[in-house]
């Protein structure tokens, strides 16, 4: 009776937690992010063996005045037969009047665990964070407001620090792409509530091949941050013939949804992800919709581990 009245009294304490400690979004969201993990772990720079590139735009809530609006863009490429790794990613971020960029430079060191080349990789990050609000198009009550002004303009310091061990058919990263919290305007203050919270993510994925033509990946990313409930994605998916990919979606509490991809001589890949929320807000948008394509350049050294995407 005893054990049963304490379970009841920590699960109503987690339960009074997770009801008042909501945040709007933060982060960048994306349902592709199996194909860009560098901008959310420092330590897949350089591991899959050739320059990449990638270009990503998400619309998010299509139908929505004032809705996310995302672009990245990252770079990596292996140095030292692959025992170092760099990178590079960027992202412009915009929700309604505020507008935030990151720039980010990315360093990886890959160590050999075994003869199956399995590896760990440690990555740090280092870089800055732009945060614009243009309070110019809101429409308020006392234009004269002395606390609206024309804008806030921030451009804040950051570094990131990330995991990720890696082999043929799987991976898995923890990381903490900004480790610094931070407030717009001045020092954080005790008590107050900074405008972007440290973030914790644990991703990973799986290859498994059957039949010859045909390749299983599941996928699923977990994000934690400080002033939210956690949330997930899962992606199973499949490769047909190392050319077509087709995969679905699940967000908790959210969303749900498909991908389809096609691969260009193992050089080239563009990727389509459409996700639907099944919570309120599906009365009043079109979905999310998200384009990606990655490059390969130069002579590949080597076939990337079939676990990446």
């Amino acid at each position: 009776m005893r054990s049963a009245i304490i379970i009841n009294l920590w699960l109503g304490i987690i339960f009074l937690s997770f009801s008042f400690r909501v945040s709007a979004q933060q982060d960048a969201q994306s349902s592709l992010y199996m194909f860009n993990p560098l901008a959310y772990n420092p330590a897949y720079a350089g591991s899959r063996g050739t320059i990449h590139f990638v270009l990503h735009h998400r619309s998010q809530w299509v139908g929505i005045q004032g809705a996310p609006h995302t672009q990245f863009f990252s770079f990596s490429m292996p140095l030292l037969k692959d025992k170092l790794g760099i990178g590079l990613n960027f992202q412009n971020d915009m929700i309604g009047v505020r507008l935030q960029q990151a720039i980010y430079a990315d360093f990886a060191y890959n160590l050999k665990l075994n003869r199956q080349n399995h590896r760990l990789s440690f990555g740090i990050s280092a870089g800055a964070d732009i945060y614009q609000a243009n309070f110019n198009g809101l429409i308020v009550d006392d234009p004269s407001d002395p606390n609206l002004g024309s804008g806030q303009l921030s451009a804040v310091p950051n570094f990131g620090f990330g995991l990720m061990y890696h082999g043929k058919r799987h991976f898995v990263g923890v990381s903490i792409p900004r480790l610094l919290p931070f407030t717009m305007g001045a020092p954080m203050a005790i008590g107050q509530q900074p405008v972007i919270s440290r973030h914790y993510f644990l991703m990973g994925g799986y290859n498994l091949s059957f039949a010859r033509v045909w390749e299983f990946k599941p996928s699923a990313i977990l994000q934690i941050s400080e002033n939210a409930p956690f949330t997930f994605t899962l992606n199973p998916s499949f490769v047909w013939n190392k050319k077509v990919w087709m995969g679905m979606l699940y967000r908790f509490n959210e969303s749900f949804g498909f991908n389809i991809g096609y691969y260009f001589l193992e050089k080239v890949h563009v990727v389509y992800a459409f996700d639907f929320p099944y919570n309120d807000l599906r009365y009043n948008d079109y979905g999310s919709h998200e384009i990606l394509i990655g490059i390969d350049l130069g002579k590949r050294k080597r076939r990337p581990s079939d676990c990446f995407f």
